[in-house]
């Protein structure tokens, strides 16, 4: 057993180091970018705005530093952007409670909802689409409105990527959940490239300019 004294430094030294991970940073400078699917379902196009956050982390030279955080169960890696830092982070609850891991991670990290990006599918756009919205209602996302409901806000920018929508509405649950065909897989690369490549640009700007930039 650790004398008294050494185990009052240890619990002082712990209480700093979580203190300065959780320390706000001033308005702009941290960023929270969150690609909203399911755990255990990467291939699939529910998932798109995970494989996006895998891209993005790769071009940030993060790719290995992903470590499971229990206080807000989802995967999180820390990369910096110029002056600013990005909290990358891939939900471990289903699509239709990611909202819980955001605003839990939201909170740990002293950011406000305009300060979360959020990566998801968009059944409205073709494959090989994107937009950038800034806020804006859950358009029948589930995963979006999940995040609307426990940030209590809908300013949240989100990157939407198309998924394409079936022609038989019953077809789209199996669409969604399903995985990309293989033609599909062929132009995943270039679509992750932009996707990453618009994400940082918005974060850029945003960071030198005011936090409801465009």
């Amino acid at each position: 057993m650790s004398p008294p004294g050494l185990l009052r430094v240890g619990l002082c030294l712990r209480r700093t180091m979580n203190q300065c991970v959780l320390e706000p940073r001033p308005p702009g400078k941290r960023w929270l970018v969150a690609g909203l699917g399911n755990p255990g379902q990467p291939g699939t196009r529910h998932s798109v705005g995970m494989a996006v956050l895998g891209h993005l982390a790769r071009r940030l030279g993060v790719a290995e530093s992903w470590t499971r955080d229990r206080r807000c169960a989802a995967d999180l890696a820390l990369a910096s952007l110029g002056d600013a830092q990005l909290v990358l982070l891939r939900p471990r609850r289903l699509m239709n409670a990611n909202g819980r891991s955001i605003a839990r991670a939201a909170e740990l990290f002293g950011l406000t909802a305009e300060e979360v990006y959020l990566v998801h599918d968009e059944l409205d756009k073709p494959l090989g689409k994107l937009a950038l919205k800034l806020g804006g209602s859950a358009r029948g996302h589930n995963g979006v409105r999940s995040c609307i409901t426990c940030l209590n806000s809908q300013a949240m920018p989100r990157l939407r990527v198309g998924i394409g929508r079936p022609p038989h509405p019953d077809a789209v649950q199996a669409h969604v959940l399903g995985c990309f065909s293989a033609a599909e897989q062929e132009l995943l690369p270039p679509l992750l490239e932009r996707a990453t490549d618009l994400l940082l640009d918005h974060i850029r700007e945003r960071s030198q300019g005011p936090l409801l930039g465009t």
